[in-house]
């Protein structure tokens, strides 16, 4: 009796050893996979910031020289857009379809984070009355993610104008409506649209169904009208979208504080799937080895200290 008494204790110890260790393992796997997901994360906000693409901004002075060195890396590009008062101040992209750019970046790079660009069925000259511009809503204020913002009544009358650069030279942008829609609203989601009352129609369309506007801003069918369109982070399949007009006057941007321009570092991982798919076989030995090193010291540590008792 003693000895199956002995042999009892002895595997509940080894039971409870094991259960130990399981959770131990268990809670430093989560806490390393936590750490490298909010690190990922944060390199993948970085990479979308706009300060990664501000080097090559045309300047007001006429100088392309840098644009172009962009539109050399990708011929997609062809415009720019700049919304004052907010983070968005991207190069614009068109690909052959509305897919390409929703995970490559404006370098064409793959990238989570996609580009700012234009429906492939909008013309690039923005010729035509309406043209929907996309961008991923995200965190950081980075990409779209500030279109939300403008629901707000004082965050939209705060910010009225911005510059729309294309063809060689810039244009301005006045906003005048926030319209917060679903994502399968084909009325609102329509482009080549040429006949007049069809036109009066859509903007009669895009003004009644607003959650803001601006009526002192005159807006006809003589107008062509720049849709920024993102998810709205506040329903299922909501579109946030924020309108306005390309006008010949480009105002100054009242936000504006003079800052170097600087040349962006760029995280070197993986643009769509992070670091550890960027690592080559022997950094994933190794980071591997580090790891079960660890949790090797820890089953002897704690084996020790149950040897102890």
């Amino acid at each position: 009796m003693e000895i199956a008494a002995k042999i009892g204790r002895k595997s509940i110890r080894l039971v409870h050893w094991f259960i130990d260790l399981f959770i131990l393992i268990i809670i430093f796997l989560l806490i390393a996979f936590s750490c490298y997901a909010i690190w990922d994360s944060g390199q993948v906000h970085n990479i979308a910031s706009h300060r990664q693409y501000e080097m090559y901004k045309p300047t007001v002075a006429g100088d392309t020289t840098s644009f172009e060195d962009l539109q050399t890396i990708n011929p997609d590009v062809f415009a720019w857009l700049t919304v004052y008062g907010t983070n968005i101040d991207y190069p614009v992209v068109q690909g052959q379809d509305n897919k390409i750019y929703v995970n490559t970046n404006a370098r064409g790079r793959h990238a989570l984070s996609g580009a700012i660009f234009l429906d492939f069925r909008s013309a690039p000259d923005f010729s035509d009355f309406n043209s929907i511009l996309y961008g991923h809503h995200m965190e950081n204020r980075v990409m779209f993610g500030e279109i939300a913002l403008f629901s707000d009544r004082g965050y939209f009358e705060a910010r009225r104008y911005g510059m729309l650069y294309f063809d060689g030279k810039e244009h301005g942008l006045e906003f005048f409506a926030f319209v917060h829609t679903d994502a399968y609203d084909t009325t609102v989601f329509k482009t080549a649209i040429t006949e007049p009352d069809e036109q009066q129609a859509y903007l009669d369309l895009l003004l009644q169904t607003a959650v803001h506007t601006r009526n002192y801003v005159p807006v006809t069918v003589s107008d062509r009208i720049v849709l920024l369109s993102t998810c709205s982070p506040n329903s299922t399949n909501g579109r946030d979208i924020l309108i306005g007009r390309i006008i010949a006057e480009v105002h100054d941007d009242p936000f504006f504080v003079d800052t170097p321009v600087s040349t962006p570092i760029i995280p070197v991982i993986d643009e769509i799937s992070g670091l550890w798919t960027q690592l080559d076989m022997w950094a994933r030995i190794s980071i591997a080895a580090v790891i079960s090193l660890l949790i090797l010291l820890l089953i002897i540590s704690i084996i020790k200290r149950r040897k102890r008792r």
